[in-house]
């Protein structure tokens, strides 16, 4: 994988961090001081999988920070189809105009979820629910901000790292490093993968900014989501002193003993249409679908019931 020339990438972005305390997530908007440009990365929309309920509390408030700062959206990013959380990216698409973007290998998760969701087979797995797909090591920018686009995959198969100036939105590689690193089980993750992505992250100068996508607060501290390359380096606790084999079969050994996500079988079916709910049934109504012991999710196949 080619790396960006990295002596070349220009300016240091404002960031600004949202917590969801429901889904452990951080959204960012993030704004070029100079032009006041601004791209919103990995937006929430909010879900209640006890009543069904959806809101767009979360998103608008993305919204509502960028307007208060006098800034301009540009670009709305998701890193990967997320398993713990529905994205927001087709609300904010829908309300504001701006596009959409994700990496893009998108189309390798969207087929694997949609036999896994038994969608129909005109359902579209060519990322066209985006404006745009982003290929490794391609460049774009926020205001005069250089964004490159690192392909980090093993947690997904699709996941992308956006490096924007000096600050790198690393999504679920490395946690904060007293939360060493994220797993890498779901279909078409890979523990030795995700080390090698991660390895990738740890090239970037010791000071970049790191911005990750989850902070699970251990120890029941406050959340945080920065850090750097050099703190990452010297203290991640699934990274310190690991080699890629006694990485992987930590990770490995790790990932068999943690419960899949609360919203993962709802989130996915969400999040291969770029953030966009299912369409409306013959009654007017949307549904989510949840597959019931679907190979590879660690459910039991469900019995036929005796005739």
């Amino acid at each position: 994988m080619p790396e960006p020339e990295r002596s070349s990438r220009r300016g240091r972005p404002d960031v600004a961090g949202f917590f969801d305390a429901a889904t452990n997530s951080v959204q960012y908007v993030v704004t070029d001081p100079a032009t006041r440009c601004a791209a919103i990365i990995d937006p929430v929309l909010d879900f209640d999988p006890t009543s069904g309920g959806v809101s767009t509390r979360s998103a608008d408030a993305l919204l509502d920070y960028v307007a208060r700062h006098g800034a301009t959206l540009q670009h709305i990013l998701d890193t990967h189809p997320h398993a713990d959380h529905l994205s927001a990216a087709g609300h904010l698409r829908d309300k504001t105009g701006v596009p959409i973007a994700t990496g893009a290998r998108v189309v390798d998760v969207q087929r694997l979820w949609r036999d896994i969701y038994n969608l129909p087979p005109d359902f579209p797995v060519d990322g066209s629910q985006w404006d745009r797909l982003f290929t490794d090591g391609e460049r774009f920018t926020i205001g005069e901000i250089d964004v490159d686009v690192l392909f980090t995959p093993g947690h997904t198969l699709a996941s992308v790292a956006f490096v924007a100036g000096d600050a790198a939105f690393v999504h679920d590689t490395v946690f904060m490093p007293d939360g060493g690193t994220a797993r890498a089980d779901f279909p078409g993750g890979c523990a030795r993968t995700l080390w090698r992505s991660i390895q990738r992250l740890m090239a970037l100068p010791d000071a970049t900014r790191l911005f990750t996508g989850h902070d699970y607060c251990p120890g029941g501290r406050p959340p945080r989501w920065e850090s750097t390359v050099a703190e990452q380096k010297a203290h991640n606790a699934h990274l310190v002193g690991q080699t890629e084999d006694t990485f992987v079969a930590m990770r490995e050994a790790r990932d068999r003993t943690l419960p899949l996500p609360a919203l993962m079988l709802h989130a996915l079916q969400v999040n291969i249409r770029g953030g966009r709910l299912p369409e409306p049934e013959d009654n007017g109504r949307r549904y989510l679908k949840i597959p019931l012991g679907a190979p590879g999710l660690g459910g039991e196949e469900v019995a036929e019931p005796a005739s």
